[in-house]
């Protein structure tokens, strides 16, 4: 890091001793993973610095928007509408959960069984490591499985305030209804820590902002689609990931002069793997920073990522938000419009999901699926079965990972993985 940022850890009310071995880790984790890679694109250095400073710059940032009177929205999950949060000039940023962190203590709280992710966010909180926490004004869950629902009636009692958006579990009328309802609630929410009204202007030009974010995104999902490849699977989603964190309009031109460099590399022929390498489509649950285990083993296995039907990939970056609309009203009508178009596997039934991997398959002409579900998250495990049937039916090999945060089954998985690049080579 550029600068010594520990005063600013103490004033957040870190655990200086868990935190500097976690940046160990981290720092380690990122450099063995990502800087080993070869042919990396030039503009992979920004998402490096972003990286490097990802608990020191990025921090120091929110608290001194904090300080210019400016609130810290902190979320977990891709329901939770940015653009409401920037038309009262807030800040959403996403939350540490992405890693097993203080796990026994999590276990005080949550049984065993709890997936990862959940026990992660618990054990940042617990172990006062995650600034984006700390930094918060308000962390905003949501309803979507059982287990967040419940979990957040105990994790409201290790931050700041909290608050709870409500989500429907079936596409319907009534459905949509109830997610229109919980998003003006919302709004008044964001108005009322914030001291500010959302207004029509400020709305639309919210919205633009995460569409210009989203659609850079777009441009980059279209461009894996060459063969060779441009860019790694782990660069594609370590983008993915920083974009809960970065200063979306920074961001946004950060991806788009990235993918200007793609498109010469592209034109030379050039990749990050080599031409004919088998190409992978990963599916299922989010990969937060820095849950980098099962990318890693696969295109250490000689295969390619092309592509995440993913909450952190194209399942949360998928759709834009219209901005035509004559009242604040109109705008948040188009805001739950794109909202519901989300395929979480909490939705019963879910048959845009097959859908939409199918589509990605054929788009980024992947080879084969790899269904990516943590351990206990039973939206997933149990969507994954059909899911596999009917690709396989179409003639789209399938393998199935169940795992979680550690690293005990690292070997075993690469085992699995090897042989499915095998099989998909002929």
């Amino acid at each position: 890091m550029a600068e010594d940022y520990t005063q600013m850890w103490m004033d957040l009310g870190l655990d200086l001793k868990a935190h500097d071995a976690l940046l160990g880790v981290l720092g380690s984790m990122y450099e063995k993973t990502f800087l080993r890679q070869s042919g990396r694109p030039e503009g992979m250095k920004y998402f490096d610095f972003v990286m490097s400073e990802v608990h020191g710059l990025r921090i120091k940032e929110l608290m001194d928007a904090r300080t210019d009177g400016r609130k810290v929205f902190g979320s977990f999950c891709v329901f939770v509408p940015e653009e409401l949060v920037l038309a009262v000039h807030g800040i959403l940023v996403g939350l540490c959960a992405g890693a097993e962190f203080a796990p026994d203590e999590a276990e005080k709280l949550l049984p065993r069984n709890t997936c990862s992710l959940i026990k992660g966010a618990f054990g940042f909180a617990l172990a006062k490591v995650c600034p984006y926490l700390a930094a918060s004004d308000v962390v905003v869950g949501e309803n979507t499985c059982d287990g967040k629902k419940k979990s957040y009636e105990i994790f409201r009692d290790l931050v700041n305030d909290m608050y709870v958006i409500d989500l429907p579990q079936v596409k319907s009328d009534i459905g949509r209804e109830l997610l229109r309802q919980e998003y003006k609630r919302f709004a008044t929410i964001v108005e009322e820590v914030s001291g500010r009204k959302i207004e029509k202007e400020a709305l639309k030009k919210a919205i633009e902002i995460v569409n210009a974010k989203r659609s850079a995104m777009h441009r980059l999902a279209k461009l894996r689609a060459a063969d060779p490849a441009p860019i790694s699977g782990l660069d594609a989603l370590l983008a993915n990931q920083v974009f809960f964190y970065d200063d979306p309009e920074r961001f946004t031109k950060s991806v788009n002069e990235i993918c200007d460099e793609l498109e010469i590399r592209i034109e030379k022929g050039e990749g990050s793997s080599n031409k004919g390498a088998s190409r992978i489509l990963v599916s299922g649950c989010p990969m937060a920073v820095p849950n980098w285990k099962l990318p890693a083993i696969i295109e250490n296995s000689g295969a390619v990522i092309v592509g995440e039907e993913s909450c952190v990939g194209e399942r949360g970056t998928r759709h834009l938000t219209s901005s035509e609309g004559d009242s604040v009203d109109a705008l948040i009508e188009n805001i739950v419009d794109r909202y519901f178009k989300i395929d979480c596997a909490v939705f019963t039934p879910n048959p845009s999901r097959l859908e939409h991997i199918q589509e990605m398959v054929r788009e980024y002409n992947a080879d084969g699926v790899i269904q990516y579900n943590i351990q206990f998250c039973s939206p997933y495990q149990i969507e994954s079965n059909p899911v596999e049937r009917d690709l396989e039916k179409d003639g789209i090999p399938v393998l199935r990972v169940d795992t979680d945060y550690s690293q005990e089954d690292t070997e075993q998985i690469r085992t699995r993985v090897e042989a499915f690049v095998e099989r998909l080579q002929g």
